[in-house]
């Protein structure tokens, strides 16, 4: 068993807002044993629901103050609905008189709002400077060790501080993670940040194909599972186009090119790309 990944510099990691996101990537983190539970702290509206989902993490740092996290953390992730950050930053503002930082103790706020730019996070982030700002796009099947993380930042062509290290640590340890330009950013957030949700409407459609056939649920849903996981799994250890890979599984006249063909027929293809296109431009209405 590897040893968990080693921060260099942040030794308390905060979350703003625990929802899905925040939770998938905490959950992750822990159970790599990146951090430990007393290293999170974690703000949302309702006290008692946040304690009833984190607490079984081991995760007691809950608070419906989100300053409260600032203070407590040196990365904080900003977990909220893009239209909820002018709110975050209203009640953020009782800190402006007596927040103190400067170069050696800045922290790095990780913002995973679909749509909101870098000049945007400067902007609302303006009475924390100097801080270090990223705009990352998880997805949630980092709270299994397999997601994937596109993220832009502030400064990117300057040497890279050892907070902005941490925080590629921290993604690294879920899955795949890639630095991007970020007029990328959309485009990623329509494809692997709500990819899974593309994924998990297949998955139901297939399993439901197998169960109009006959096989129960149960098996059907499992079966569909591991087959679209084992197929992710050959495309990246293989290295194989896709369409190879399909092309071998296709015998002439044999039963998955008829398949194939239906789903061609149903227009598949261009149905999923359509799908991207569209979260790609609303990730940008966001903005």
């Amino acid at each position: 068993m590897s040893s968990p990944a080693a921060l260099q510099k942040c030794k308390a990691v905060g979350f703003i807002g625990g929802g899905n996101m925040a939770y998938a990537i905490a959950s992750g983190l822990l159970s790599k044993g990146v951090l430990q539970p007393d290293q999170i702290t974690v703000s949302a509206t309702r006290l008692e629901n946040l304690q009833a989902r984190w607490a079984p993490l081991g995760v007691t740092r809950t608070t419906i103050d989100n300053a409260e996290v600032i203070l407590q953390s040196d990365v904080v992730f900003i977990c909220v609905k893009p239209q909820m950050f002018d709110h975050v930053l209203r009640d953020l503002a009782k800190l402006k008189q007596t927040f103190k930082t400067d170069e050696s103790n800045q922290k790095l706020y990780v913002s995973i709002m679909a749509g909101v730019t870098l000049g945007r996070l400067e902007q609302g982030l303006t009475m924390f400077q100097p801080c270090l700002i990223a705009r990352a796009m998880p997805n949630t099947p980092m709270q299994v060790g397999v997601g994937c993380t596109v993220y832009c930042r502030v400064g990117s062509g300057h040497p890279v501080p050892p907070l902005y290290r941490d925080m590629h640590t921290m993604f690294a340890a879920l899955g795949v993670v890639h630095e991007v330009e970020e007029s990328k950013m959309n485009a990623a957030t329509g494809l692997a940040g709500c990819g899974p949700a593309y994924v998990y409407e297949f998955i139901e459609a297939l399993a439901d194909g197998g169960v109009k056939q006959g096989i129960p649920r149960d098996m059907a849903l499992q079966l569909a599972a591991q087959t679209v996981m084992g197929a992710a799994k050959t495309v990246l250890d293989t290295g194989k186009h896709p369409a190879v890979l399909k092309d071998e599984v296709c015998s002439p006249g044999g039963a998955t090119i008829h398949g194939v063909h239906a789903l061609e027929q149903g227009s598949m293809r261009g149905t999923v790309m359509n799908a991207v296109e569209s979260a790609t431009k609303r990730a940008a209405e966001l903005s």
